[in-house]
């Protein structure tokens, strides 16, 4: 593999700006020793792996890829997704799927604590949707200003799961970090109102696939999917809950609703929560209990529920989900007391644990050392996390009127997100429909899923079999309509 189409990279930030070490020379100018009215070393290391694109990187689309969690690496999506190289031990082979076939990708572990990124200050654990927001968007303007022969290319955000949260988010951080012209002009470095009017001028899109978005349709979502699928009888969703809960499975303190969604997970347990199609894993050796490898814990019905008054929220979807990012009211230990043996429930990421915590791939990688930082983890419990944004929709609704380019895209066999619930929510937004639902095909001429276009440029997309991370299950369909989205050809 040509080495040179890799860069890896640390860049440490505390709100303002950072530096870079890099495979090749750093641009001149990178490092940043000193910071007006901050005496105090940046605390902050986010981890990115940047990959450029195999067709023409001077011209190709950038696009940031975001896993979810919240707690998740981002480096899931390039070893068991659309990366470059994927495989099994003890080497990798390139993926002929990977999305470097059209465009440059960042991977980037964010927030800080999931995965390569760390601070020996574990304090900053504790972190929050607009936090997160507002560092990402930061590590933009640094990464454009290290790598500035990449501004005039097309510039797009894309993940997964939580990640509908993080890119939303941030793609609105976009567009109110704008400063005003004469703001603007008042800055001394040249690169960073390059970078900031750059952020200004660019036809800008992001796509998210099976997405958290609202957790009224989430999670509403849930019952009637696993009905349409086989999974639960009529009499159960019918006679059962849909009386009990009347329809309503967000928040409902019923008894009897509570009854009937436990006896819901009951059923449910055992299935893999990412893809109903396939096995669950278990790990060898491994005790199983409720909380290791069960698909569905009997609290589903408690998604959204709080420990605490709103917006902090008690359970998370993800890639992990049901993971939970913790609420701590104390300290947040040191390291030592956060490293853990947890496991992503039904889930083999034994290969990139293995890879990515040998120490010479750590080393070739430029990431910080197993005795630094801990180990790599899937998805980590280090946070401690608030979910301060609220709904997605309204966010969905004003960056699709500020001219962002926008495909939600959904696994229909997931039962983490299911491809229902992104479905209701964009028929909510109330857009005018402008190519009605109808099959996508492949470019061997099968149906592929489906599309339903809106106006303003939002985009629905379900791919045929796939689960929550579509690019590991459906490689080849993943790659066509992700080249076709980006070109801007019809799907």
């Amino acid at each position: 593999m040509a080495m040179d189409r890799f860069f890896f990279s640390i860049l440490s930030l505390h709100m303002v700006l950072g530096f870079a070490i890099l495979t090749r020379a750093a641009p001149k100018g990178a490092l940043i020793t000193f910071l007006p009215g901050f005496n105090a070393k940046p605390p902050q290391n986010l981890y990115y792996y940047y990959v450029e694109s195999e067709r023409n990187p001077s011209e190709d689309p950038v696009v940031l890829w975001l896993n979810g969690g919240p707690g998740c690496s981002s480096m899931d999506g390039f070893i068991y997704e659309h990366g470059k190289t994927q495989g099994s031990l003890p080497t990798l082979h390139l993926n002929q799927y990977s999305w470097s076939k059209v465009s440059s990708i960042i991977y980037l572990d964010s927030p800080v604590g999931v995965g390569m990124s760390y601070s020996k200050d574990t304090r900053v654990y504790v972190t929050s949707d607009l936090e997160v927001a507002s560092h990402t968007h930061k590590f933009l303007l640094e990464w454009f200003k290290a790598f500035p022969e990449f501004i005039s290319n097309p510039f797009y955000i894309a993940g997964e799961s939580y990640a509908g949260v993080f890119i939303p988010t941030l793609a609105s951080e976009i567009v109110k970090g704008i400063p005003a012209t004469e703001s603007l002009m008042k800055h001394q470095n040249v690169m960073e109102f390059v970078c900031l009017t750059w952020l200004l001028l660019q036809e800008l899109g992001y796509m998210v696939g099976n997405g958290i978005t609202d957790e009224k349709f989430d999670e509403n979502a849930l019952i009637p999917f696993v009905h349409g699928m086989g999974l639960i009888s009529d009499e159960i969703f019918e006679v059962e809950a849909d009386a009990a809960c009347g329809g309503n499975y967000h928040y409902n303190s019923s008894k009897s609703c509570e009854t009937i969604l436990n006896k819901v997970s009951d059923v449910l347990n055992g299935l893999n929560v990412y893809d109903i199609l396939e096995p669950c894993f278990h790990y060898p050796g491994k005790e199983e209990d409720s909380n290791g490898n069960k698909s569905l814990p009997s609290s589903f019905k408690q998604l959204g529920k709080t420990d605490r008054p709103l917006p902090v929220r008690k359970r998370m979807f993800g890639r992990a989900w049901p993971f939970r990012a913790p609420v701590r009211d104390g300290p947040v230990p040191l390291w030592p007391e956060l490293i853990s043996n947890f496991h992503v429930a039904c889930t083999n990421d034994r290969v990139a644990s293995a890879w990515l915590n040998d120490e010479n791939v750590r080393k070739a990688i430029h990431a910080a050392a197993e005795s630094d930082i801990g180990q790599w983890e899937l998805c980590c419990d280090r946070l401690s996390y608030n979910h301060d944004a609220g709904s997605m929709i309204p966010y969905h609704k004003n960056l699709t009127t500020h001219g962002f380019r926008v495909l939600i895209f959904s696994g229909d066999h997931d039962m983490c997100v299911p491809y229902t619930g992104s479905q209701a929510w964009t028929r909510s937004l109330g857009y005018k429909i402008v190519h009605e639902w109808r099959p996508w095909r492949s470019s061997s001429n099968q149906v592929a899923g489906y599309i339903q276009g809106y106006d303003n440029n939002l985009t629905f997309l379900t791919i045929k079999g796939a689960g929550h991370t579509v690019p590991e299950y459906k490689p080849r369909e993943a790659l066509e309509f992700y080249s076709r989205w980006l070109n801007g050809r019809p799907i």
